[in-house]
Parts: structure tokens; sequence; C-alpha cells
């Protein structure tokens, strides 16, 4: 009998203890508002499929001869970035003149140097506090047969998003509607030799990372993996690493999709065991292992995925489109509401 007494005891404490995390976990779906919506779907249509299509023909072109770090073809992408930004008017940061130099020394024998390349729009009320969205602009240079490596979906789609995000928070900026909190858009250099300009940039940030309330990193979401390609469908986006660190930033933008854009949100690859290990293979990680929140945005792999075939004509610009308008209000929702968001896991 006491050993039945204390089983049950033993029984009724866990059921409680796993009652209590539930009720915890949706209390912090329930406390998520959606804030100033209407502002969100102004400026989100600024955002626009001719826009992201030129930039992206021009950017996935044979002129920067598959941007592969510290080529001159990377160069001249970088050249690309800084050009734009100056021409939105939206500002470097900290003074500087948009470029994060990396020695080619920091990479070891035999590569060149090369940079990152950030922008940078102030918050009017919290600037300290700064969120980070990224893309890799990088690529895999030309074959030895000469053929270029394009890079349209990876990453020049996610490049051209981060573009159009900017131009899209500037124009709210201009017209008084914030953002509260500061926006960076880091470009990362390296990221197809191993992470290595996002590693840089967390060693060497423009602002401290205790003060990087998140990261959202965007790498390939311009096409249809083979998965929903087979399966007649394309309305959708792999998310890994949302829920990693904060089980409020997962829930934010489960709850921004639902307000505004119905994409189906798959979370197979965010799978601790899935043998992929894509949560490893983008330059969100880097944010991640210094405990910041992150989600890495993704479409999946396709045919053409690390091949001179990633072509600007196989884009799906109007899932291009809407994919970038949900980041963008996602990105929105973090950078006005109150509070920052909580990091509760490690």
């Amino acid at each position: 009998m006491k050993t039945l007494a204390f089983l049950s005891a033993f029984l009724l404490v866990g059921a409680c203890a796993t009652q209590s995390h539930k009720e915890k976990i949706q209390s912090i779906k329930n406390s998520v508002q959606i804030i100033e919506q209407k502002d969100v779907m102004e400026y989100a249509s600024t955002i626009t499929i001719n826009e992201l299509k030129s930039h992206l023909y021009f950017l996935a072109s044979d002129r920067f001869e598959g941007r592969s770090s510290g080529s001159n073809g990377q160069k001249l992408a970088a050249e690309f970035l800084k050009r734009y930004y100056t021409k939105e008017s939206i500002s470097a940061p900290n003074g500087g003149d948009y470029f994060q130099s990396i020695p080619g020394s920091y990479f070891g024998n035999g590569f060149e140097d090369t940079e990152n390349v950030y922008a940078y729009i102030e918050g009017d009320e919290k600037p300290d506090e700064v969120l980070v969205i990224s893309a890799h602009y990088d690529h895999m240079g030309i074959q030895k047969d000469g053929k270029v490596y394009y890079g349209a979906d990876d990453d020049a789609s996610g490049t051209v998003a981060l573009m159009e995000m900017a131009q899209a928070f500037k124009l709210a900026k201009k017209q008084g509607k914030g953002p509260k909190r500061s926006v960076l858009f880091l470009h990362t250099t390296a990221e197809e030799i191993g992470l290595q300009g996002s590693r840089f940039y967390t060693e060497n940030p423009a602002f401290p990372l205790e003060q990087t309330i998140a990261n959202l990193n965007i790498d390939m979401i311009g096409r249809v993996d083979t998965y929903y390609e087979r399966n007649g469908r394309s309305d959708y986006l792999y998310l890994i690493g949302s829920d990693r660190l904060s089980t409020e930033l997962h829930f934010i933008n489960e709850a921004v999709n639902q307000t505004y854009f119905d994409l189906e949100l798959n979370y197979t690859y965010n799978d601790e065991d899935d043998r992929n290990r894509y949560y490893y293979r983008s330059d969100h990680y880097n944010f991640a292992r210094n405990n910041i929140p992150v989600i890495f945005y993704f479409n999946g792999e396709h045919a053409d995925y690390h091949r001179v075939s990633d072509t600007p004509d196989k884009i799906d610009y109007n899932l291009l489109m809407k994919r970038t308008r949900f980041i963008f209000a996602t990105a929105w929702q973090l950078a006005n509401q109150d509070r920052r968001i909580a990091v509760d896991k490690n």
C-alpha cells in the first residue's frame, strides 16, 4: 500500500508539473498581440514583384561572376548594395561606409579579403535594441569550364528580400511610423565557405550582442522544393529555430502568419534529429550560439541547388513577394511591440 500511495502521489505531482508547463506555454501564446495591422499591410504592400524581380535578375547575372567571396564579382555585388542603400538614404551603422571588412587572414591561407555589407535604420524609442535581418549575398563563383553559379535562389532571393524590406521600413520612418527599435540589414559574405561572414560579425558586432533582440535569417525563399513540387503545392515556408531559444518568438511568427498570410509553416527541418542539420548550416546559427533568438526562413532544396542552373527565370516571384512580406510583418512586430521578446530557453 505504501508503494502504491507513493507512486500515486508521484504521478499526481508529475501531472501537475506538466499541466503547469502547458499553462505557461499557453499564457505566452495568449499574450501575443499583433499590433498596427493597418500600417503593417500598408508598408508590406510596397514590396512588389517588379522590384524584387528587377533586383534579382541584376544580381544573379553574369556581371557578378557567381559572387564568390573575395572575387571581383563579390566586390561588385557589395558596391551594388552600397549604391542601393545610399540611393534609398538608408545609413550605414555607426557612421561607416556600409562595408565591414574581413581580412583574408581571418579565413586561413588562400582566401582574399572580403566584406559584409550592412545598412541601418535607427529606432525612434528604443534605438539601443537592435533587430538583425540577414541574408548572404555570396555564392559559388565560376566553374573551371567558365559556367557561372548564378545563385538566384541561393541567396539572391534573400538578398533582394532584405533590400525591399529596408525600403519599406525607411518609408515608414519617413512618414513618422517607427520603427521603435533599430533594424540592421546585414548582407553576409563567406556563407558558402562555412558561415564565416556571420561569425565575423558576431565576433565584431556593430552593436552589442546583448542588445540584439533577434535575428531573422533568409536563405533561399524564391523556389518550391522537390517535396512540395511533387505534391503540387507551393504556398509554404520552412521555419527553423523559431522555438529553440524563445517560445514567444515562435508564437509571434505563427500569429503574424495567421493574421495576414496563411502560409503553410513547415517545421520538419527544425527537428533536433533532422539529418540535414539545417539549423547549423546558415548564418542564423552564429547568432543562436550567442543566445540570440533566431528564425531561419527556407524554401528547401530543389534540383538546381548549388548548380549553375539556379537561374532567375526559375524564381516564383509572386511567392517570393508573399514570403518577403511575411518576414517583413514579423520584423515589424518585433521592432515595434512594447517589450523585447523574452529568451526562455538555452
